[in-house]
């Protein structure tokens, strides 16, 4: 790095997923204590409720972890993992956390290869469990950066994902000790980058591997794209949150880059609680089209960027359950493989962190619009 250069970080925002079955309890405490993901409440009532919840629900929740354990053999996440620290190899660790450590790696090194007169850094830092944002903030602080950018591993803007992890951050700020080191970088945010073209193109790509790898020719004519993306309750829709916006404009740019070749369709999953959600459930959508005997179909999870519970548990195992029980008949229903470290989702990702600090890396003399410290309504 040379004397000139600037010390660049990068934070990479996600939900996070529990590491071991005493860690989906806690997971599950803090989810549903979050007022911006879940409104039960709010303030103490929620905290109580939450515990409740999680007490009760936590032993099926685990066992849904172990069907899908993504380190069998070993700690893969990052250097905060509770199982990596202790050298301990679990039965129920969430895909999210190796999976998301892989992309910061692979991120990591593509902009240390682009920006080599800069000092670079990635970090995540995740909402619900390790590594918890308050630990990656304080790294940030000791690493001296300069130049922060918040990036979610949210494609589609909402308040309940992408705002509760910048508010969130805000409170860090703000309730740091007095006299403790303060930060000293320009911070920039990313709020959404579902039209992206390299991301938009992972996207394309993951759909054509699933035809090219599980259907013949022949079948090909016959295969009905399922769009699935986590629904929202109504009732954020009706305040203006853009989320659902987002995913049907993700999906029609899509199907346009497609020409529209393959008949698709939009589902929501992960409905939670009594309250109206978006709606065609993905689960009911694919019943009510295999009733009108349509047997071939891609489930493409359309905003989760890795694969985790609800993908590789919700889509992949009890839904087919849920058919078999039901008596359903399809000939072939596979699900389109998370966008992970696909080459063009890291691509769209640097892009995006690109366009921000453009003037810092010498690519343009126009700076983004930069601030100090976040307000998000």
């Amino acid at each position: 790095m040379s004397k000139s250069g600037k010390r660049i970080g990068v934070v990479l925002l996600n939900l996070g997923g529990p590491t071991s079955e005493p860690a989906v309890r806690s997971f599950l405490e803090n989810l549903f204590g979050d007022q911006d993901i879940i409104n039960i409440g709010g303030g103490r009532f929620q905290s109580r409720l939450a515990k409740i919840i999680a007490k009760f629900r936590y032993k099926g929740v685990a066992e849904k972890y172990r069907d899908i354990n993504a380190c069998p053999e070993g700690c893969r996440g990052s250097k905060y993992c509770p199982n990596r620290q202790n050298k301990v190899v679990s039965d129920c660790c969430s895909p999210i956390n190796s999976l998301t450590e892989l992309q910061r790696r692979e991120l990591e090194k593509m902009l240390k290869n682009s920006w080599p007169d800069h000092f670079v850094k990635v970090y995540t830092a995740m909402r619900y469990w390790v590594p918890f944002d308050y630990d990656v903030f304080e790294e940030a602080v000791n690493d001296d950066i300069e130049h922060l950018v918040l990036l979610p591993l949210y494609p589609q803007f909402s308040y309940t994902t992408t705002g509760s992890s910048f508010r969130n951050w805000e409170t860090i700020r703000n309730s740091r000790p007095a006299g403790s080191k303060q930060p000293g970088w320009q911070e920039y945010l990313v709020g959404q980058y579902h039209l992206n073209p390299s991301y938009l193109s992972a996207l394309n790509q993951r759909i054509d591997e699933r035809l090219r790898e599980d259907f013949t020719e022949k079948e090909r004519s016959k295969v009905h794209l399922v769009f699935t993306a986590h629904g929202t309750p109504l009732s954020e829709v009706k305040k203006g949150d853009p989320y659902t916006q987002h995913i049907e404009e993700t999906v029609d740019a899509i199907m346009k880059m497609r020409n529209y070749h393959e008949t698709h369709w939009l589902g929501y999953q992960s409905r939670v609680g009594p309250s109206k959600w978006t709606q065609p459930n993905t689960e009911d959508l694919v019943f009510r089209l295999i009733d009108y005997g349509i047997k071939h179909m891609i489930l493409i999870p359309v905003a989760f960027v890795t694969d985790h519970i609800e993908t590789a548990h919700e889509l992949d195992i009890e839904l087919r359950e849920e058919l078999e029980e039901q008596n359903k008949h399809v000939d072939k229903l596979v699900v389109s493989k998370g966008l992970n470290d696909h080459p063009d989702f890291l691509a769209a990702l640097q892009d995006e962190i690109s366009k921000k600090i453009q003037h810092i890396t010498g690519t343009s003399e126009q700076p983004e619009k930069t601030r100090q410290s976040l307000s998000v309504s």
